[in-house]
């Protein structure tokens, strides 16, 4: 009996020993959001609770090419793999670092000079695959997609054509001359790169079909409709032949793999256009659904809509979390996912089937003519919401008696107090808005304990839609108003005064100050920045275009020339992406304006919720801690701490996972509208954030920091 208890003591101690992770071996962040589960999670305890205060800052590198307008960011959540960190700059450079002390290894510019008159979007992250000597990254910039030698930072020649791969190819349907492009990476299975794709949300968009791409070769190995073709599953949802014309529905913030089901988790977005589908009758599967993929050939295993013919911008916004969670009593291995609207949805991984209940609730009709809203839209039981979810008289901001009233009067004009009321005329209050609850910067989830955490914004937003203008007389500039209304002015907005939607969007009242008409047409077919191309748009549909933005009112074109009109369906379109907030530029609801929040998934129940941001003006006048919007989402470590930057205020943050407390912070030099990432090199753990800037009219940077204990 002594003996077996010894032997049983040597097998343990073996145990323990092999299972502990020594201090010199070095701890990737190997994927897209930490891992291939999305977990934004990390097994690193050198840094914890009782030390996190010393943090300090130990290397930065800085790209140099932030734009002086402040109209570029960097959303990046870098690679770190075998001591060597994968990120991309505000112009797309796409470079490799010492990880641990930050010096330049390469650097890839897919464009070369050409990037301030292409309209290639930004980029979130880079996907690695490696076999034998082989290591190579897979990265979009643009509609391409490339493949870099990851020691060198090469194009690979033999990888599609001389090394990158034009993603409007092999989409069904002929879409050269519309945006496709890739914000968020592909994910890595086997020797298959799978992607989504990002494309407009105005009329007339690219179909968002998802494809994996033979790594080795670029070739399409398969490829999954999300908008069906005839006599595939779902085509009855859609009126007949969608497929030839919709487009939307599209998977652009990424997506999660279980290598051992061999089966990836995507999310999707809504239908073109968001906001009014007179021309999309019916649920439009397979847009904002959760759709479980057979990762080797692209079959559908399950899939669940969150929302149903989606008027609002509800996409799925960042990619599912994969959790094992205990449910009534049995480990099940689960999917996580957050909405825009602020509710999380958890599945069983394997069948589809929810965990928690979910209800159809009845929604107000649609009373926009030709459309036909959908009459109820799923809602999970539990968890509750962990943003709110009306905005009404009782909860409108009470920061001052100017802001309240002010406040009071707009919102007496305007659709509100409901969920899922359809767009209008008058004006309808989107809240949570566009850009939250949940957003692009995704969950983090332990996977020892269940809980998830995110950070949420509540700023409400009014959606207001306009006819069209449908101009047929001869005068250029009337003609024009109806083209820039359908495609300019959900940006730039109907008064062309431009605003801070996805960064600075400029104001066009001046236009003829900084360009000449040849100089805007060229922008208009290659795009710029973030701004996509439209090179769809015919030659005297561009002319008329030009003569409402240079007010050029005594232009004529000829009366029976109808190339600058708009299709039938082309009826409404909005006034603008359009913040509600009080005469001092804060939101229009009572704080908090964002939190951070922690969520048990086992039980459902929302644990804690703290302000996420400070506006110190505010602060100073006696009014607790509001909390700020926020981009760019957290990153856990198994020692209890909780890393974000994403606030309006420019600050790094660690916080305690047990309650929310702030443990330590950092102001950086521009806003960290990205998650970090965490890793451990040569003995010491870092996190690094990239310092992009450039939202919510914040200052555009070009910097990464990495931060560590002295």
């Amino acid at each position: 009996m002594i003996l077996f208890c010894r032997v049983c003591c040597y097998l343990f101690l073996l145990i323990a020993l092999f299972s502990c992770q020594p201090e010199s071996q070095n701890v990737d962040w190997p994927a897209y959001l930490g891992d291939k589960s999305s977990s934004q999670y990390s097994s690193l305890t050198q840094i914890n609770p009782s030390n996190v205060d010393r943090l300090s800052v130990s290397w930065t590198f800085k790209s140099g090419d932030a734009d002086p307008k402040n109209r570029s960011q960097i959303q990046c959540n870098p690679l770190i793999i075998k001591g060597v960190l994968y990120g991309s700059s505000a112009k797309l450079k796409f470079f490799a670092l010492d990880a641990a002390t930050g010096d330049q290894l390469w650097i890839f510019n897919p464009f070369e000079e050409e990037y301030e008159m292409l309209g290639i979007g930004v980029n979130r992250g880079l996907a690695y695959w490696e076999d034998g000597n082989d290591a190579r990254l897979l990265v979009t910039a643009g509609s391409y997609l490339f493949a870099i030698n990851a020691k060198d930072g090469k194009i690979i020649e033999s990888f599609g054509q001389h090394g990158k791969v034009d993603l409007h190819k092999g989409l069904g349907r002929e879409v050269d001359d519309r945006s496709v492009t890739a914000n968020s990476p592909g994910i890595i299975f086997e020797n298959l790169l799978i992607l989504g794709t990002r494309v407009s949300e105005e009329k007339g968009a690219a179909p968002g079909h998802i494809r994996a791409y033979n790594v080795l070769t670029g070739k399409i190995a398969w490829i999954f409709h999300t908008i069906p073709k005839p006599g595939e599953f779902g085509a009855e949802t859609w009126p007949e032949n969608a497929w030839h014309k919709t487009g939307g529905t599209n998977a652009w913030s990424g997506m999660s793999l279980d290598e051992k089901r061999g089966v990836v988790y995507i999310p999707t977005g809504s239908a073109s256009y968001d906001f009014y589908g007179a021309d999309r009758h019916g649920k439009n599967l397979f847009a904002n659904c959760i759709l479980a993929l057979n990762a080797r050939t692209g079959e559908r295993l399950w899939h669940f809509q969150t929302v149903h013919h989606d008027l609002w911008d509800r996409d799925l916004p960042a990619p599912p979390n994969l959790v094992t969670v205990n449910h009534n009593g049995k480990e099940i291995e689960a999917l996580a996912q957050i909405t825009k609207s602020g509710y999380v949805f958890l599945f069983d991984r394997d069948s589809g089937e929810p965990l928690f209940p979910i209800k159809e609730i009845p929604v107000p009709a649609s009373d926009l003519p030709g459309e036909q809203s959908w009459p109820t839209q799923p809602l999970p039981v539990k968890p509750l919401p962990f943003a709110r979810q009306f905005l009404t008289e009782e909860n409108i901001t009470n920061i001052s008696q100017e802001s309240h009233d002010y406040v009071k009067e707009i919102l007496s004009r305007t659709r509100t107090g409901a969920q899922f009321i359809p767009p209008s005329e008058e004006g309808t209050v989107i809240f949570p808005g566009f850009d939250g609850g949940g957003e692009w910067g995704g969950a983090a989830v332990d996977p020892e304990s269940g809980i998830l955490y995110v950070n949420a914004n509540e700023m409400p937003w009014i959606l207001t839609m306009v006819p069209v203008k449908k101009d047929r007389s001869n005068l250029a500039y009337n003609r024009g108003e109806g083209i820039y209304r359908q495609y300019c002015g959900g940006c730039h907005g109907i008064d062309k005064k431009g605003g801070t939607f996805m960064g600075k969007v400029p104001d066009l009242n001046q236009l003829r100050e900084r360009y000449e008409p040849s100089g805007v047409r060229q922008i208009l077919k290659s795009g710029k920045g973030v701004m996509p191309a439209f090179n769809w748009l015919q030659d005297r549909q561009l002319e008329v275009l030009e003569a409402y933005l240079f007010e050029l009112k005594d232009l004529t074109v000829a009366t029976d020339d109808n190339t600058g009109d708009l299709p039938e369906e082309s009826t409404y379109t909005t006034t603008g992406y359009i913040r509600f907030k009080d005469p001092e530029g804060y939101p229009a609801v009572q704080p908090p304006w964002g939190t951070l929040n922690a969520i048990d998934l086992n039980k459902g129940e929302i644990l804690w919720q703290v302000p996420l941001g400070e506006f110190k003006d505010l602060t100073a006048r006696g009014i607790p801690v509001t909390g700020t919007e926020n981009y760019g989402g957290p990153v856990v470590t198994k020692s209890g701490l909780l890393f974000i930057g994403a606030t309006q205020d420019e600050m790094f943050r660690a916080f305690d996972i047990k309650d929310g407390k702030i443990l330590w912070e950092h102001k950086l030099p521009a806003g960290g509208y990205a998650t970090p990432s965490t890793y451990r090199v040569n003995g010491k753990q870092y996190v690094v954030i990239a310092c992009g800037g450039g939202k919510m009219g914040t200052d555009s940077g070009d910097t990464y920091i990495a931060f560590a204990l002295p």
